[in-house]
C-alpha cells in the first residue's frame, strides 16, 4: 500500500513539474496529495529555477482557492450525506467534518480563515460554510486571507530546502505550531467579544 501511495506521489510531482506554475495550480485544486507537499514541491521548482516564487505563490493561492470553492458547493449542495459516502476521496473523515461544524457554528464566518491555517480542518471547513449558505464573496475574503500566507510559507520553506524538499514536514512544524496557537488564541477572544457584545445588546434592550 505504502509503496502504491509512493508511487502515485511520484507521479503527481512529475506531472506538476511538466506544467510548471499550471500544476502546482491543478495539483492543489484537485489535490491528489496534500497541499502542503505540493506547495513545497512548487518551492523546490523555484529553488531549480524552473518558475519563480511569485508565480509559485500566486498559482498556488489560486490552486487552493479553487479547491475550497468546489469543497463549498459539495457542502451547498451535496451536505453531509456526500461527504459520509465520498470523503474518503476527499481525505476527510465524517468526525473532521464534526469539528469543522461545530467550529464553524460556534465561531461563525471567521472560521473559514483560522481554520485555513489547522490541517485537515483548513479544507472540512468549506463544506459547512456552504451548508450554511455562506455568501460567496465572504467565503472567498476569508479563505484568501487565510490562504495566501499558508502558501508564502511553504514555498519559501520548499525552496530553502532546495533538495531536501521531502522534509518539509519536519522543518514546518516550528512555525505551523505557533500558528496553531494563535488561531486557539484568536478564536477564544473572537467568543469573549461575542459575548460581550452580547451582553451590551441586552443591557440596552433591557433599558428601552
Amino acid at each position: 500500500m505504502s509503496e502504491m501511495l509512493h508511487d502515485l506521489i511520484a507521479s503527481a510531482l512529475h506531472f506538476i513539474e511538466q506544467l510548471g506554475v499550471w500544476g502546482i495550480l491543478l495539483g492543489l485544486m484537485l489535490e491528489v496529495i496534500p497541499s502542503e507537499i505540493v506547495l513545497a514541491y512548487g518551492g523546490y521548482l523555484v529553488y531549480k529555477g524552473e518558475v519563480s516564487l511569485f508565480g509559485a505563490i500566486v498559482f498556488g493561492t489560486i490552486g487552493c482557492l479553487f479547491q475550497q470553492v468546489i469543497l463549498y458547493w459539495i457542502g451547498r449542495y451535496g451536505g453531509r450525506p456526500v461527504v459520509e459516502k465520498f470523503g474518503k476521496y476527499l481525505h476527510m473523515k465524517p468526525k473532521h467534518l464534526d469539528i469543522a461544524e461545530g467550529w464553524f457554528n460556534k465561531y461563525g464566518p471567521v472560521m473559514v480563515f483560522l481554520a485555513r491555517f489547522v490541517p485537515v480542518l483548513r479544507q472540512a471547513i468549506s463544506i459547512p460554510a456552504g451548508m450554511a449558505r455562506m455568501p460567496m464573496w465572504q467565503f472567498l475574503f476569508y479563505t484568501t486571507l487565510g490562504t495566501i500566507p499558508w502558501a508564502i510559507l511553504f514555498v519559501v520553506l520548499g525552496r530553502s530546502l532546495g533538495d531536501n524538499w521531502q522534509k518539509i514536514e519536519e522543518v514546518a512544524g516550528p512555525f505551523t505550531k505557533p500558528l496553531l496557537i494563535g488561531v486557539v488564541v484568536i478564536a477564544v477572544l473572537y467568543l469573549i467579544w461575542k459575548l460581550m457584545k452580547r451582553r451590551s445588546t441586552r443591557k440596552k434592550d433591557l433599558r428601552v
